[in-house]
């Protein structure tokens, strides 16, 4: 049974229409990453990393499960790749496990970890499909945690650099794009304030210094790609959950909704593009704000080839700087997220109106559903919901005037999410993870049959 049959068609008008308007050279793709889907934790030198510690530790990961298999893509990637074919993707986002080619984050290079790599990257290219690679996807090495305090550390940045690099000298000619990190802002409030991600800290003060480092790393990182001549477009991705008052005619509501849009998309937009922190936020967060040396945030406000952004939803805020339920008019996702499209657009064209922006990506868009399946098949109608309203709302944005060259759903396959264990699956596939079987959802066909419509229409 095609996805369509039980879904609104991928080539109505209205949608046909929007799609259509999208540049011609306009990139579809998927996105995973190292340690939610490769598994082979321990194996051919793969180093320990502060995820695999974080999955030791009781209590830390929702189910009890760890990542030593997940997805076992290390050794299933011909699979996945022919998947994605299958698809008609032009591209799909990874990301390099530093621990895996570099165990202790520093000295020696693994070189069965690099093999692993270039084979991923021969079988995508052989697929006609564009490798587009991140450098830090969370997966810090563990030795470096225990040896300098990882990222609470300055000495982190060079280290960073110089595998930055190492990949950009090995892979830079076969890379269509390479980010130097990944959401930084979970990186540094999940793992070091709320405790929810790796290394698992309760401290506002570190998560803020983290902040800063992990910006440093990025600058000194494109800085090092950049030396060694890649061919590759060079960026960052980075996650934005636009902000809304609770009540709109609120002032506080409003400074509430002000605060949080600092502290998750200006106190990182801000020094990359303008080479400040906002100074609002500098001031909110008092004796917690990050120390800064001379030359630090030269060294962020690096040029960028591109930019990616991570969208999933929207934060609405209440005067005591609450989170609050927002209405949901058309629902929420398994992770408890509220559906809202529109506020995709609306954010597309503020960040190109504020930053004149390079090229714009979305890098990952998705959404976990409480999937099953039934009579064969994983009728997903509300990731497809999803994936037609997002899709729509990211055209109109292009047809506003925002220049966004392609997008991600993320994630290609149900995986490991982070603290979440195995419970949420974002994937378009359905991973049964005692065997290992994949299943294409409902949404992998309307996805597929999107695409077609798409490029038959060229």
């Amino acid at each position: 049974m095609n996805a369509n049959d039980a879904t609104p068609a991928a080539d109505t008008a209205t949608f046909r229409s929007l799609i259509q308007s999208l540049p011609a050279d306009f990139q579809w793709g998927s996105a995973t990453s190292a340690a939610q889907i490769e598994g082979a934790g321990r194996e051919d030198g793969k180093g320990e990393s502060i995820w695999d510690r974080f999955c030791a530790q009781p209590g830390r990961i929702k189910d009890g499960s760890n990542i030593d298999v997940a997805c076992d893509h290390y050794r299933r990637y011909p699979e996945d790749v022919k998947l994605m074919r299958w698809l008609g993707l032009d591209a799909y986002r990874f990301s390099f496990s530093w621990p895996r080619v570099q165990p202790l984050g520093r000295g020696g290079w693994n070189e069965a970890g690099f093999d692993f790599y270039d084979r991923l990257i021969d079988e995508l290219l052989q697929a006609g499909i564009k490798p587009n690679a991140t450098l830090y996807h969370w997966d810090l090495p563990q030795a470096l945690d225990d040896s300098i305090g990882g990222l609470l550390s300055r000495e982190v940045v060079p280290l960073f650099a110089d595998y930055a690099g190492e990949i950009a000298r090995r892979f830079g000619d076969r890379l269509a794009t390479i980010a130097t990190l990944n959401e930084p802002w979970c990186s540094a409030t999940l793992g070091y304030e709320t405790a929810q991600f790796a290394p698992g800290h309760t401290n506002r003060a570190e998560a803020y210094q983290v902040s800063h480092h992990l910006l440093m790393m990025h600058g000194a990182a494109m800085q090092a790609m950049r030396a060694v001549g890649s061919k590759a477009q060079l960026g960052i991705v980075l996650n934005h959950t636009p902000s809304f008052p609770a009540d709109p005619l609120s002032e506080a509501d409003r400074r509430a909704a002000r605060i949080d849009d600092g502290t998750n998309v200006r106190w990182y937009m801000d020094p990359v593009f303008r080479g400040q922190y906002p100074a609002d936020i500098v001031e909110y967060l008092g004796a917690d704000a990050p120390r800064v040396q001379d030359g630090d945030l030269a060294l962020i406000q690096q040029p960028l080839d591109f930019l990616g952004i991570n969208f999933y939803t929207r934060s609405v805020l209440n005067g005591r700087q609450q989170f609050v339920t927002p209405p949901g008019e058309l629902g929420f996702t398994d992770m408890g997220w509220e559906i809202y499209p529109q506020a995709l657009t609306q954010h597309l064209l503020r960040i190109t109106r504020e930053y004149t922006p390079p090229p714009l990506v979305i890098t990952e868009n998705g959404m976990a559903n409480a999937d099953s399946i039934v009579d064969g098949r994983v009728p997903d109608a509300a990731r497809i919901a999803y994936l037609r309203g997002h899709l729509e709302a990211l055209a109109q944005a292009v047809a506003l005037g925002a220049d966004v060259r392609g997008y991600f759903y993320w994630s290609l396959l149900d995986n490991f999410e982070w603290n979440s264990g195995y419970q949420k699956r974002f994937g378009l596939f359905h991973v049964d993870y005692a065997t290992q079987q994949r299943l294409a959802k409902d949404s992998a066909h309307w996805y597929r049959d999107a695409i077609a419509a798409f490029k038959a229409g060229r």
